[in-house]
């Protein structure tokens, strides 16, 4: 029989990409989300459900039929709105597997971040302590004790995923790299901060074969996974790189100032993945990021 998904969040980045993936094993998608999807965001044979998670009682009839795997990349982020930004996450993410609990479900997959570890030393352990900062970390690592505690009393199915930086090509021009990748395409001044920090950049098709293969697998329930590139590199080396790819571009380094709760240096260790999954980044960073400058070439032109 066909396997069956739901993807909380499916017309997302990270979802868009995981359902293409899933239509293309002629699996059965469901998407789960608070807007219909644009043409951009739209894959055909995707089951479209339009319901907002915090909202319990409309969810539960909305999934009310079997199904083997959920995924939930669903919340809101935005730094200004902290009550909202708790509320999608951590409610969100609380009332979804209260109805799961209920069902047979193989695995229940949360999508964690790497910000629920806060100021810890990078290489980040998943054993470590967290002490998150912002409210969307806040909200996240309050998800995963949640999941594990559902999983100690229940032997509730759910892996949690902490992602470092995603990239890719279709990713919103409000991100990071498709931002820079623009400024220079557009080979106009655009402001940026000095670029001293070190960040983890793990490109989509990577992601997408993790959550596959962590959904495949038998030895990951109760567990913690960092899912990253496991190095870290210099984000003005990075922009400097778009910029010689590109051609073109006038960065002004240092007009943007950090957020307080910010890293200097963060990347994970990989090391529980490689072993439990298999897994590791096939794809390297220049390669992903030649990839996404071809795609935002295409679609500025």
């Amino acid at each position: 029989m066909k396997k069956k998904i739901v993807i909380v969040g499916g017309t997302g980045f990270i979802g868009y990409h995981l359902a293409k993936h899933c239509i293309k094993m002629k699996w059965v998608v469901y998407s789960v989300s608070s807007k219909y999807p644009t043409e951009k965001n739209f894959v055909k044979k995707v089951k479209y459900i339009i319901c907002d998670i915090t909202n319990k009682k409309l969810l539960k009839k909305k999934i009310d039929f079997k199904f083997d795997y959920a995924v939930n990349l669903g919340g809101y982020v935005n730094h200004k709105d902290k009550r909202k930004t708790f509320k999608t996450h951590f409610n969100g993410c609380k009332n979804i597997a209260e109805i799961l609990k209920k069902k047979d479900i193989k695995l229940f997959v949360q999508i964690g971040s790497s910000l629920e570890y806060g100021k810890l030393k990078s290489p980040h352990l998943e054993k470590s302590n967290c002490v998150p900062i912002s409210n969307y970390a806040k909200a996240k690592y309050a998800s995963t004790k949640f999941l594990l505690d559902l999983y100690a009393k229940y032997s509730f199915p759910t892996t949690v995923l902490r992602l470092y930086q995603v990239y890719g090509p279709g990713q919103d021009f409000n991100r990071f790299i498709p931002l820079i990748i623009k400024g220079c395409l557009s080979n106009k001044k655009f402001p940026c901060s000095n670029g001293d920090q070190y960040r983890d950049f793990i490109y989509i098709d990577d992601v997408v074969e993790a959550i596959i293969k962590i959904l495949k697998s038998n030895s990951v329930n109760g567990k913690i996974l960092n899912i990253g590139s496991g190095k870290c590199t210099q984000i003005k080396k990075i922009i400097k790189k778009i910029q010689t790819f590109v051609k073109q571009g006038m960065p002004q380094f240092g007009k943007i100032k950090l957020r307080k709760e910010e890293n200097y240096k963060t990347f994970p260790s990989i090391k529980k993945a490689k072993i439990l999954l298999n897994w590791k980044p096939k794809i390297s960073f220049d390669e992903g990021l030649l990839k996404t400058i071809k795609y935002y070439e295409k679609k500025i032109k």
